[in-house]
């Protein structure tokens, strides 16, 4: 992370996210703490896959034991296939969750107390050590998007785990027509198709002085690969969150 102690101080910044549904956020309580301006707006949305699509892959929901969830999105668009197709889920039906809220989650759909549900601690490689921990005895339905971790998939095969992805979604990104120029002292990604919309939307997109923030390796390289300076980094060792990593920033040019 820069640590640029001349740089101008912030005062507004950019959340690539949608607004918190509460009106609850950690980035609404850096911004009444600091005096600055926080705005949401999401970069990116999900669109569901038609059933007539998802046929076109030949995939047999019935003829898997087992289905691993990665986000909410998979767990909506795995059942509204689901429904769509009339399908009826065997009792026997296993679920993988990356963490127990999405495992939680689940009850939306299912009667949670008598079905077979796994759960990691919230990181890709622990929702892998599950599936890997049963994959002899397992046939797994992987639920996902257009867009997903090749490297998560690599393990997989690299482990002899038995399945197949399904893209039930597909990540677009979002008209931010209406935002006119960005005008905010920092804008934060949290993905690679964050970058992507930016510059679909803003094809003339200047840094300038505007600072950067990046959540994780992929949006980090995605936003060294658009030619762009990342002054706000997370996760790191002295900040995990996001969050963290901006108050941090903030603490060292707003003064």
């Amino acid at each position: 992370m820069a640590k640029n102690k001349t740089a101008p101080p912030v005062k507004s910044i950019l959340i690539s996210q949608p607004p918190p549904e509460n009106g609850k956020s950690p980035f609404l309580d850096i911004a009444n703490k600091y005096k600055i301006k926080v705005d949401f707006r999401p970069f990116i949305e999900v669109q569901p896959v038609s059933y007539k699509d998802f046929r076109k892959n030949k995939i047999e929901i019935p003829e898997y034991t087992a289905v691993i969830f990665n986000s909410r999105n998979s767990v909506d668009h795995f059942f509204r296939i689901c429904e769509e197709s009339r399908l009826k889920i065997s009792q026997d039906m296993k679920y993988f969750c990356i963490s127990e809220s999405i495992a939680l989650y689940l009850q939306k759909y299912i009667l949670y107390r008598k079905r077979k549900v796994f759960f990691g601690n919230g990181s890709n490689s622990s929702l892998i050590e599950l599936v890997i921990k049963h994959k002899e005895k397992e046939r797994f339905l992987l639920p996902c998007s257009d867009v997903h971790k090749k490297d998560a998939l690599d393990t997989l095969k690299k482990n002899d785990v038995n399945f197949d992805m399904a893209i039930m979604y597909k990540t677009v990104s979002t008209d931010l027509s209406d935002l006119k120029d960005l005008t905010y002292d920092a804008i934060i990604f949290f993905s690679p198709a964050g970058l992507k919309s930016l510059f679909e939307n803003f094809p003339d997109f200047k840094q300038n002085k505007t600072r950067i923030g990046g959540f994780g390796p992929y949006t980090e390289k995605a936003i060294q690969d658009a030619g762009l300076e990342m002054q706000i980094k997370a996760p790191t060792k002295d900040t995990p969150s996001m969050t963290m990593a901006i108050e941090k920033y903030i603490n060292q040019v707003n003064k």
